[in-house]
């Protein structure tokens, strides 16, 4: 599979930078943090927008970088947050994995001026569309960073779901739900449900079915540029489609969820000194010791 492009990208160009700091203030602890280190990041950066709750319409904000206070989940708002403009993310960790943002908030003040120096990669993620039809209608589309999911809901009985790849018709899992996800997602949710971790900047999608009634059925690996559509027979009542852990809508019979590549990638700074398998080492806790290490 191809990779996306990594960058070293220039904030030079504008000095200081103009930032947007977005902060998960709905957990008070992140945001009291946060606050606390206000004062020291305005010395290297000029905050334009400050959002402890992203709900902040960002399209029309002129910014060269998005620090994100808080965990994973924080991320995740973020590209959604961003839309169609998306703009490089440092991720700060203040919150329990930290997988995407993976910088420490002790180490910040020593990765920051590097990252503005030029000293540092923005790796271009996958992001995709998810788009539900009923017939002919959309009835709901979001972007999202880490996974599609289509979940079997209460009464809790087994789904039948037909997937499809470009039109042609692959197969209908017997499961409990079914996942798309890209790399970035490969750690999260289709990981639990035993799907393989992607590198990050790899251009594909993993679809990976929850308890599949055939044990002979394993996760499929596929490439970014084809189109993935759902549909689902008979769903129970509470079916739905979820994205990135948020509840797109409801499913009816019938109704197909097509998954494709966003026109937008998104941008994450990587910090120096930190790199994918250090960041798999540590936050899956992986046993064994490097030579030496």
């Amino acid at each position: 599979m191809q990779s996306t492009s990594t960058t070293r990208w220039n904030f030079a160009a504008c000095q200081p930078p103009r930032a947007v700091v977005l902060v998960a203030g709905d957990r008070e602890p992140i945001a009291r943090r946060a606050r606390e280190l206000r004062p020291r990041l305005e010395q290297h950066v000029q905050i334009v927008l400050w959002d402890e709750h992203f709900a902040q319409d960002l399209d029309a904000v002129e910014a060269e970088l998005v620090v994100v206070f808080g965990g994973d989940g924080s991320i995740l708002r973020s590209a959604r947050q961003m839309g169609a403009r998306q703009r490089p993310v440092l991720g700060v960790n203040l919150g329990n994995l930290g997988f995407l943002a993976d910088v420490k908030p002790e180490e910040l003040f020593e990765v920051l001026p590097r990252v503005l120096r030029g000293e540092c990669r923005v790796v271009e993620h996958l992001m995709f569309q998810a788009t539900v039809f009923r017939g002919d209608q959309v009835v709901a589309r979001a972007r999202g960073l880490n996974e599609t999911a289509v979940l079997a809901g209460p009464p809790f009985a087994i789904l039948q779901v037909e997937l499809y790849v470009d039109g042609q018709g692959v197969t209908t899992y017997s499961c409990d739900g079914l996942i798309i996800s890209t790399p970035v997602g490969s750690t999260a949710h289709s990981l639990s449900a035993g799907g393989p971790i992607l590198r990050k900047d790899i251009q594909a999608f993993v679809i990976c079915p929850v308890s599949p009634h055939t044990l002979t059925v394993r996760p499929v690996v596929d490439a970014a540029h084809r189109v993935y559509e759902m549909v689902v027979p008979r769903p129970n009542q509470g079916t739905a489609v979820v994205v990135d852990g948020q509840v797109l809508c409801r499913l009816e019979a019938g109704d197909r969820v097509r998954v494709e590549r966003a026109e937008e990638d998104f941008l994450l700074i990587e910090a120096p000194g930190h790199n994918y398998y250090r960041t798999l080492r540590e936050k899956l806790h992986w046993s064994g010791k490097l030579h030496g290490a």
